[in-house]
Parts: structure tokens; sequence; C-alpha cells
């Protein structure tokens, strides 16, 4: 009885250690392929966080001197260079009058992405922005007269010329660039500044 019963512990003390063994391979194999999937998944949005919007443009060596001047920007509306020390209120604000293009550009400084239209944008589309920026800290509208496109996207360095506020690159640029990888201050306030 006691060999029979010496032969029984034995043989659940094998089964036991082959179960556990068993559960850390597969726990171990299972811990690997999820850590395996999760660095690919990250690799692919990096890469797709890299790459550009389609048809932005961009623009390097910017300054970002504080002027009290007019400031000829090499674009329209400008995404960077010197600019007022005091920027543009940004926190989902939504202008119905031109603003001061240097303020503006402080805000862009700071993450922000500023959305600006001409009278050809159809109203349909501005009234669609306007509820975007709305809800978007970082963001700001307003028209621009002087630009090339019925609606553009301007952030640090970054501009995109789209004519429908449905167009999917609108919100793809929304995504890359709200306190994006660009943005020269992040963090830095929308709120405090100029109101109008």
């Amino acid at each position: 009885m006691r060999r029979a019963q010496a032969a029984r512990e034995r043989r659940n003390r094998i089964i036991t250690w082959a179960c556990s063994g068993v559960i850390v391979v597969g726990v171990a194999a299972g811990g690997w392929y999820l850590v395996d999937r999760s660095q690919a998944r990250n690799e692919a949005a990096e890469a797709a966080a890299a790459a550009p919007v389609e048809g932005e443009k961009t623009f390097k060596d910017l300054s970002r001197n504080h002027v009290s001047t007019p400031v000829n920007y090499k674009t329209s509306p400008g995404v960077g260079g010197d600019h007022n020390q005091v920027w543009m209120n940004c926190n989902g604000d939504v202008y119905d009058q031109e603003i001061d293009e240097t303020n503006a550009v402080h805000s862009l400084e700071h993450g922000a992405v500023w959305v600006t239209y001409t009278d050809k944008a159809a109203d349909g589309d501005v009234s669609d922005l306007a509820e975007k920026v709305r809800q978007t800290p970082y963001t700001l509208m307003s028209p621009y007269a002087a630009q090339s496109a019925p609606i553009m996207l301007s952030a640090w360095g970054r501009q995109l010329s789209v004519d429908s506020a449905a167009d999917p690159r609108v919100e793809q640029f929304f995504t890359k660039y709200v306190q994006g990888e660009q943005t020269p201050e992040p963090g830095a306030a929308c709120t405090g500044g100029r109101s109008a």
C-alpha cells in the first residue's frame, strides 16, 4: 500500500510539474505574441504619423522672434516665423472677422491649428468647420480673404488647402497637428491671449 501511495504521489507531482510547465510556456508564448503585435502596431502608427497629410506643404527654418511690427510671411496665411508676443485665444475660438495674423501665428507656436476660409467656401462647410473647432482645444478659425483656396488649415510649419469640410484630410490634419510633434512650445496656453 505504501508503494502504491508513493507511486500515486510521484505521478501527481509529475503531472503537476508538467501542467505547470505547459502553463508557463503558454503564458510566455502568449505574452511574446502580444508584445510583438503591439510593437508592430506601434511601428505602423509611427510610420503613419511621420507621413505628411496628402497635399500638405511643409515650411522649415521658421524664426520665432517676438515683434511688434507687421510681418511679411512666406505663406498666406502665415504658418510660422516672427510673431506678436501675445497669442490669439485658440481654445476652440471661432472669429467672424479677420484676426491679426501675427497673433494667430503665435497660437500656432503653441500647437494650435488655424482654420481659415474665404467667401468662396460654402456656408455649410464654414458651419461644419466652426462646430469642429468649437469642440477642439488648441484650434481657432477665422476668415482670411487673401488665401488661394476656399479653406486652409495651418499648423506651425504645415499648411493644407481643401475645398470642402468633408475632405477626410481635414480630420487627418487635426489629428496629426493639434499639439503635434511640430509644436515648438507644446502645452503653452491657448487662453489668456487676445480675443479679437
